[in-house]
């Protein structure tokens, strides 16, 4: 089959998400249908066709409330919080053990907002029984598998078995469980098949996905995965947010940003990156110049397209990590030779400018760059509430 695409720098870093090394045979993957997106979407901005129109940046909200309660695990910043309320659930439940996290989620939700400051284990959710879903981000912890029947039991001693725990406490109509999509392949997808198998075990069908958040009104190629679960009593299918045929970009998310707390470069960090071009990253570099600020990574192998990149207006950032200045992933102003300051990384995970971080500088960074997308939440959210409706 023969491929017809003008391949532009823009073109080929769009579709990094969708192109799949195959060593064996020296080969690339292409998936198609993701091409095609990329490709209506240049072909708009050239044509002005408005077939894939680029859409303005905003955060999602619904007006309309529902009746429909949740109870959230880790709830980090708020991210999947806000998210759901903006979709028009309501928190019954907010619980999360870092200070920082806590004293943000309490100065930006209600007063009358039931947000606990604690251990997850030392909760206990019977009181909450008849919440209509729980919804937890929880962190991914190796199981032990030697001897085990891979049961609900086997999970103690891990988060995912207090998501777990809750749910069976809880029982709720729908439970989610949300996570990196390096879950699918967690020790052999050994880690995943658990998981699912104790959902199963305490009364629940499951699907999961591997959700895009460029497609979901997100300016930023991230990809989480979700794990939906349904009580085996209820007849309600399993709904996941449909992708949009728009991309939201950078430029579009920067436009009048608050200024803000920012990390700073050391200056010759700042001169190296100076060398590199809207979109680019240590290749455009000179040849001497990507020795010395490489070191030992330059004589390794891969393609470490994370070193000093600064990122493009006309695309979707790059995944946000915990720090926009880590070698490894660096996260570039597309104009400016300085890191994203902290309201534009808060802008580009959709959180709206009014949405206050506290604690250190650091951990603001940290808790912005491990939050679900707000946009990326609220579409779940309007999933759930379009499964809650058919019941």
């Amino acid at each position: 089959m023969k491929l017809s695409i003008q391949k532009t720098k823009e073109d080929l870093d769009l579709m990094s998400n969708s192109i799949k090394n195959c060593n064996e045979k020296n080969l690339s993957l292409f998936n198609f249908s993701e091409i095609d997106k990329i490709n209506n979407k240049n072909n708009d901005n050239d044509n002005n066709n408005n077939k894939y129109p680029l859409s303005n940046y905003k955060v999602l909200k619904s007006p309309i409330k529902t009746k429909y309660n949740v109870i959230e695990l880790f709830a980090g910043a708020g991210g999947t919080s806000l998210g759901f309320e903006n979709a028009g659930l309501n928190h019954v439940l907010l619980n999360e053990i870092d200070k920082s996290a806590v004293e943000t989620l309490r100065n930006n939700f209600p007063k009358n907002t039931n947000i606990i400051h604690d251990d997850v284990a030392k909760i206990d959710f019977e009181q909450y029984r008849g919440a209509d879903v729980v919804q937890a981000g929880f962190p991914c912890q190796a199981f032990s598998y030697a001897g085990k029947s891979l049961g609900f039991e086997d999970t103690r001693g891990t988060l995912f078995f207090e998501f777990a725990r809750c749910v069976k406490e809880v029982k709720p109509k729908i439970a989610i469980g949300e996570n990196v999509r390096g879950l699918l392949r967690h020790d052999d997808g050994k880690t995943l098949k658990t998981m699912i198998g104790v959902l199963e075990e305490i009364g629940y069908n499951v699907e999961y996905k591997v959700l895009k958040a460029q497609y979901l009104d997100v300016p930023q190629k991230r990809e989480r995965l979700i794990i939906l679960a349904i009580r085996k009593d209820l007849k309600i299918p399993f709904i996941f947010p449909r992708e949009q045929n728009y991309i939201i970009t950078v430029g579009e998310a920067l436009k009048n940003c608050p200024e803000s707390i920012g990390q700073k470069y050391p200056k010759r960090k700042s001169e190296i990156l100076d060398l590199v071009p809207e979109g680019g990253y240590w290749r455009n570099l000179p040849y001497e110049i990507q020795k010395e600020y490489m070191l030992a990574s330059f004589y390794q192998g891969g393609g470490k397209t994370g070193i000093a990149r600064r990122l493009a207006r006309s695309e979707p950032s790059l995944t946000l990590t915990c720090s926009p200045s880590q070698k490894q992933t660096e996260r570039c102003h597309p104009t400016e030779t300085r890191p994203l300051n902290v309201r534009e990384y808060a802008r580009i995970q959709t959180f709206p400018d009014d949405w206050q971080f506290y604690g250190s500088m650091t951990s603001q960074y940290k808790q912005i760059g491990n939050a679900v997308p707000v946009n990326l939440a609220y579409h779940i959210g309007k999933c759930v509430i379009e499964m809650l409706n058919k019941i």
